[in-house]
């Protein structure tokens, strides 16, 4: 049996400016050499030899479209990993500084592909409080119901390889919110139905969501969190009602 290396996996992710470089593509969204050399505080030449050791390590994927070139993670499994690290990294290293670059965004943001943050983990315990959604085996089982269609999710036949509901530890809270399939499809529902909506503002402006009023009013009639909205939103704006 091949032993993992984790050797390449530490190098790449040892230095300061990779990882800032690393959170800045959580987002999901893929981004040229200068746009990371920014967001790490570097020069574009120094971001490129980063890069390169990134894709090295298998983290990160550049793909060349017309003129540029845009780097990307890997996949939804990167990102996982990523945010399970950021969980257990030391509060004077990782944890601050995304907190400090989040601001009060970190309250509702993305992470890849999923909802994170408060407000996810808050959607996720309503469930499991609700019984709508179980934990067993490192996975969560959902039961059939009609919150899933409100939510926007379509629960699949049968069980496959992959959970369908991931549990996800959330950096911020240190606690579980839904990612895999299900939490993808319900970020999606929430921003196609004018729940959420990404600002353009702000240096999280990617990462970063604001609840509207018709999410606030969803959000209770689903989920009966109407209480903890209060205390989850910090937005510099609020559409009116």
């Amino acid at each position: 049996m091949a032993t993992p290396r984790f050797d390449i996996i530490g190098q790449a992710i040892s230095d300061a400016s990779r990882t800032r470089m690393l959170c800045e593509l959580m987002e999901g969204r893929s981004f040229t050499n200068k746009e990371l050399a920014g967001a790490a505080g570097i020069t574009p030449q120094t971001a490129t030899a980063h890069l390169r050791l990134l894709q090295h390590a298998g983290l990160v994927i550049a793909e060349k479209r017309g003129r540029c070139v845009y780097h990307r993670l890997s996949g939804p499994d990167v990102a996982q990993a990523l945010e399970q690290l950021a969980a257990i990294a030391p509060a004077d290293s990782l944890y601050r500084a995304q907190r400090r670059k989040a601001g009060g965004l970190a309250q509702v943001r993305s992470c890849y592909d999923h909802l994170a943050g408060p407000l996810a983990v808050a959607m996720t315990e309503a469930l499991m409080s609700r019984g709508h959604l179980r934990e067993k085996n490192g996975g969560f089982i959902p039961h059939a119901g009609p919150v899933w269609a409100q939510l926007g999710v379509d629960l699949p036949e049968r069980a496959g390889r992959a959970p369908f509901a991931r549990p996800c530890m959330d950096w911020t809270e240190r606690r579980l919110h839904i990612a895999g399939p299900m939490g993808r499809q319900i970020l999606t529902r929430a921003l196609d139905a004018g729940w959420l909506h990404r600002p353009l503002h702000g240096s999280m402006r990617g990462r970063g969501l604001e609840v509207t009023p018709s999410g606030q009013r969803a959000l209770h009639d689903i989920l009966g969190i109407g209480a903890q909205l209060d205390q989850i939103i910090v937005s510099p704006k609020r559409e009116e009602a």
